[in-house]
């Protein structure tokens, strides 16, 4: 069963209705999701902010969090899946932030996604993934599969 079958299994019994906010994959965990038949029963929505002008909008992401930490960082992540918990019918979400490539800086190179998880009722979780250059489609891949895996875990998968 795919990643995203497994979430649906899990999320089914649960009751959980789960939104996205994407950055960096640009939707394609929202896709690989709802390639599941039966999607509808658990996928609520998802928000693609690509620009930070998109993140403050759609999520209500902080002008002051996004100049002090930068888009690409744990803080930003956290208010992306916070705010798309507080945005939607969902009860988890699901937040990434990062830098597919090419380029990069020393500060943050390219190949690093924040990752968000917030969830009603429970402290929001951030973490760091640095993938390294191993070029934006795999990178953008990577991100997919552990956002998936963040959710699963999150339903005790």
């Amino acid at each position: 069963m795919s990643r995203a079958g497994t979430l649906l299994s899990l999320a089914r019994p649960h009751g959980a209705v789960i939104a996205t906010a994407e950055s960096c994959t640009g939707g394609l965990i929202a896709g690989a999701i709802t390639e599941v038949a039966g999607a509808s029963d658990i996928f609520d929505r998802g928000f693609v902010t690509y620009s930070n002008a998109a993140k403050v909008a759609m999520l209500g992401v902080s002008e002051a969090t996004l100049a002090t930490h930068g888009a690409v960082s744990e803080a930003v992540a956290r208010e992306m899946a916070e705010g798309a918990l507080a945005r939607s019918g969902a009860t988890l979400t699901v937040a990434v932030t990062g830098i597919a490539g090419p380029g990069g800086s020393e500060h943050k190179p390219e190949g690093r996604v924040c990752f968000g998880l917030a969830r009603k009722g429970a402290p929001t979780r951030v973490e760091t993934v640095d993938y390294g250059a191993r070029g934006r489609s795999a990178v953008r891949e990577a991100t997919v599969e552990h956002a998936l895996d963040l959710l699963i875990g999150a339903l005790g998968g």
